[in-house]
């Protein structure tokens, strides 16, 4: 287990949102603090659907189970202001953070395209964001041309997608990707440490987000309505602790 004491101010200061993990580690919890858990029943003010019958012996109403669609890959150009200030939070207990969400920039070589720039954002179930960029973003890959891709993430990959990252960073070596993450995803993981070390091997630059990375993502990626970003109190220590913790890993 990660040696909590270390995390700056954290006995005066802990995040306390509710959620538990499933299996592979993701959070559970729809966005928001004060989201209900994954799964949680309608409350009990919510009305009957049309899905609902009634029992014949005692009258009460019973809500057919209904099987909902897998999570789908979300493109944009611009993050909701609530959801960034959440999901890039660079807490240690991510509690209800049960997406990545991925602000790129892509510039291809000498070429009048200028620079792309968009924002990717997935859910527990699906093609991560990280595996869909390669396949919607960059749909008109040239391999004459050489691309710088920057990455802005609310975590860190997990191990099947970093694999994934090494692979088209190996096949295409006219790629250059640099990973910038508020968060470590799952860092005390023995597969998630060989992940980040794989990537970093493979040519990948990886690093924690500063404060200024959060101002900025704020500026480019976000709708702010022209509004500045108040940082959280914590953000340079978590900061700080964050890259202390991959500096380790990579080392």
């Amino acid at each position: 287990m990660a040696d909590r004491s270390r995390m700056p101010r954290r006995k005066d200061k802990q995040e306390k949102e509710a959620g538990e993990k499933t299996k592979d580690g993701k959070e559970v919890n729809q966005d928001g603090e004060n989201a209900q858990p994954n799964g949680a029943g309608p409350s009990s003010e919510s009305l009957p659907t049309n899905d609902a019958t009634t029992n014949g012996k005692n009258g009460e109403l019973q809500v057919e189970p209904m099987e909902l669609p897998p999570f789908e890959i979300i493109a944009g150009d611009r993050i909701d202001p609530f959801a960034f200030k959440f999901q890039f939070k660079n807490v240690e207990y991510s509690s209800g953070r049960n997406k990545t969400f991925l602000c790129y920039l892509v510039a291809k070589g000498n070429t009048p395209d200028g620079l792309l720039r968009g924002c990717l954002e997935d859910e527990h179930g699906g093609s991560h964001a990280e595996e869909a960029f390669f396949t919607q973003c960059l749909p008109d890959y040239d391999p004459s041309l050489k691309y710088a891709i920057t990455w802005y993430m609310s975590s860190s990959p997990c191990s099947a997608c970093a694999a994934k990252i090494v692979d088209v960073l190996n096949a295409k070596k006219n790629i250059k990707l640099s990973i910038s993450a508020a968060r470590l995803f799952e860092y005390e993981e023995a597969e998630i440490q060989a992940g980040l070390k794989a990537l970093h091997k493979a040519g990948c630059k990886l690093r924690m987000m500063k404060p200024l990375d959060f101002s900025y993502t704020w500026d480019t990626f976000v709708e702010n309505e022209e509004q500045p970003l108040n940082l959280w109190e914590d953000c340079k220590d978590n900061y700080e602790y964050y890259h202390e913790k991959l500096s380790e890993i990579l080392q």
